[in-house]
């Protein structure tokens, strides 16, 4: 049977951590392995950077910081590999030909379009220095390009999978590596269309594509590596006193994804499910710690689970004409959702009113305000905060709900969520 390992750019940011990576790996002796790996720590931001320079026709400053982004991945490289640096150099130059090939025109299509050209190089990058020192230090494995075999649309920066092509590729070209005994190693978040153009599955995409492998391969399980030692109740980072889960459901983890946790990709969960394959969330800094197990069954006796979203805009509509808010007007915002690919944080039904807060990507929020004022009086309140707690009790109500300013209250027996202004 299949195991699918997913690490993220937080266990390949060095090479002690790629030495670690290896070091897990060699724990798996003949099992069938694929492994997914992110972007190197802090590639992705960079590489966007490199696309916004690029888009507003600063191509100097693209080229140089994208040479900085190349200068890492070298020098990551050097100090990584002996007798497989050579040929991990020259596959790494013909990942840098394809971006500056790009960096040298001049834009003339939507930024999503170039953003998925370059930024999806750091995976590639990443996998390749891996790649390279595996097979050094004995860890028999293929690397494949994941554009290769997964076929997605045209919807660039959040593509669709086309399921029956990709099993197609999945069962014609990683089976008979996994069958023949290598591990099989490629990208997370990437994939490509039926024109070999780039795409991405959206932000933090790899844990998904690890999805649809297991799903495709009818793995055992799946395993996310992460720097943490299981999933939290909270955002450590934000909240001092967060406790370890050891075990939730799919359910749970599809709630958490939905208010924001940054825990694991949204579309994760719905390819493990329809399998019923078990997830396990583990410490790639500690591989002997428990980590959390999540899968089909009930879980009982769950902590308070807080999600903290900030920099969150609340949009009020008001019918123009006192009508009520009815399956028209709403059939308008939806189609807006759709075209502009936004997707609200927090929905607030009245009876001539509705209220909608999203994350704050500000051109799509002005542009979705300036269609909507059409149809609706438009009201636009930035700078919020969206405070979700899940299985909330008085103790949980007490230390973070209370004495918020809050703009929008919703509250059932199992959640609770405010929409408040800092400070």
């Amino acid at each position: 049977m299949v195991k699918v390992f997913k690490f993220g750019g937080a266990s390949v940011n060095s090479v002690e951590r790629i030495k670690n990576v290896a070091a897990i790996l060699q724990q798996y002796p003949n099992q069938q392995l694929l492994v997914v790996i992110s972007a190197m720590g802090k590639t992705t931001n960079a590489l966007e950077k490199v696309a916004e320079a690029f888009y507003q026709q600063k191509k100097e400053e693209a080229l140089q910081l994208f040479e900085q982004v190349k200068l890492q991945h070298i020098t990551t490289a050097k100090y990584l590999l002996v007798t497989n640096y050579l040929a991990c150099e020259a596959q790494l130059k013909d990942f840098f030909t394809e971006v500056e090939w790009l960096l040298h025109d001049r834009p003339v299509r939507e930024y999503d379009y170039y953003y998925d050209q370059i930024v999806c190089s750091g995976e590639l990058m990443s996998t390749a220095i891996v790649s390279h020192y595996l097979n050094e230090a004995g860890i028999r494995n293929e690397w494949m390009d994941v554009r290769d075999i997964i076929r997605t649309d045209d919807n660039f920066r959040d593509a669709n999978i086309d399921w029956a092509f990709t099993q197609e590729k999945v069962n014609d070209l990683i089976r008979p590596v996994l069958d023949e005994g290598s591990l099989v190693l490629t990208q997370g978040f990437v994939g490509a269309t039926d024109e070999n153009e780039s795409t991405t599955l959206g932000r933090e995409g790899s844990d998904y594509t690890a999805a649809v492998f297991s799903n495709m391969l009818d793995a055992e399980s799946q395993t996310i590596w992460k720097d943490v030692e299981s999933v939290m109740n909270a955002d450590p980072k934000e909240i001092a006193d967060a406790v370890s889960i050891p075990e939730l459901n799919y359910t749970e983890v599809i709630e958490m994804a939905y208010y924001g946790a940054q825990v694991i990709h949204p579309k994760t969960i719905k390819p493990l499910q329809n399998k019923s394959i078990p997830l396990f969330v583990k410490c790639f800094l500690n591989k002997d710690l428990p980590g959390t197990h999540i899968h089909n069954n009930t879980v009982r006796q769950l902590p308070p689970i807080i999600v903290i979203k900030r920099n969150q805009v609340m949009v009020e509509l008001k019918s123009k004409d006192f009508s009520f808010i009815g399956e028209h007007n709403t059939e308008i915002l939806y189609e807006l959702f759709e075209k502009l690919f936004i997707t609200p944080t927090l929905t607030q039904n009245g009876a001539i009113s509705i209220t909608y807060a999203f994350d704050n990507r500000e051109e799509k929020i002005s542009q979705f305000a300036a269609e909507a004022s059409q149809n609706f009086d438009v009201q636009v309140t930035p700078g919020l905060t969206l405070l979700t707690i899940r299985h909330y009790d008085n103790a949980s109500l007490k230390q973070y709900a209370e004495e918020k300013q809050f703009l929008v209250r919703q509250q059932t027996t199992q959640n609770i969520r405010l929409l408040y202004r800092e400070g």
